[in-house]
């Protein structure tokens, strides 16, 4: 019975373990595409190409129904065009809402065939992680790219008013997406609780 509970315990420490891994590895991540952009901008747009050759090759070779697989194919293409722009994503543009409404119909049509056609959970699981939610993934993680990167055309609506290297310079706060600016939050928050450490010389 002791070690039952012995178990429990080590399952929670594992598990603490594990959560901290992988935001170790997300905030990794996050800081290798805000310094390579470029490479950032050609792996997504790889990832993309591959997730709708995958949809393609699911509606040929398996029985999922088109409005399924279809759904999931533009929703990828929406995705697409995201890239367009990138680094500089804007939360409230239209093409960003579309992949965000794209994304969710995408999971209410694909929730809705898995729970009514049985299928092993292995395979739920795969469509789950590389048709759904790969390619939101790393647009996710690559939130934050756009802070950093030194504007290089002045947008149109602005052009007559300010240069965009004045703008970025002058900006006197600036908003933090995606998941470094989740961790920079934790760190405020645990760094006002947590007593600082004084040099003593």
């Amino acid at each position: 019975m002791f070690l039952w509970f012995l178990s429990w315990f080590a399952f929670v420490i594992q598990l603490g373990f594990g959560v901290l891994c992988v935001a170790a590895g997300l905030y990794y991540l996050a800081e290798l595409v805000e310094e390579y952009t470029v490479i950032a901008k050609k792996i997504i747009t790889l990832i993309v190409w591959v997730v709708a050759v995958i949809h393609i090759c699911i509606w040929l070779l398996e029985e999922i129904p088109l409005i399924v697989v279809g759904t999931g194919f533009l929703a990828n293409v929406v995705y697409g065009l995201l890239l367009k722009d990138f680094p500089f994503i804007t939360l409230s543009s239209g093409r960003f809402l579309s992949a965000v409404g794209m994304l969710l119909l995408s999971h209410y049509l694909v929730f809705q065939y898995f729970t009514t056609v049985y299928h092993p959970f292995s395979e739920i699981l795969a469509y789950f992680t590389i048709c759904l939610w790969l390619v939101p993934f790393t647009y996710f993680v690559s939130l934050s790219a756009n802070e950093n990167v030194l504007p290089t055309t002045i947008p149109t609506k602005h052009h007559n008013e300010r240069d965009a290297v004045a703008d970025a310079l002058s900006s006197k706060t600036s908003r933090r997406y995606g998941v470094l600016s989740i961790f920079n939050f934790i760190m405020r928050k645990v760094g006002k609780s947590v007593p600082a450490r004084t040099k003593t010389t």
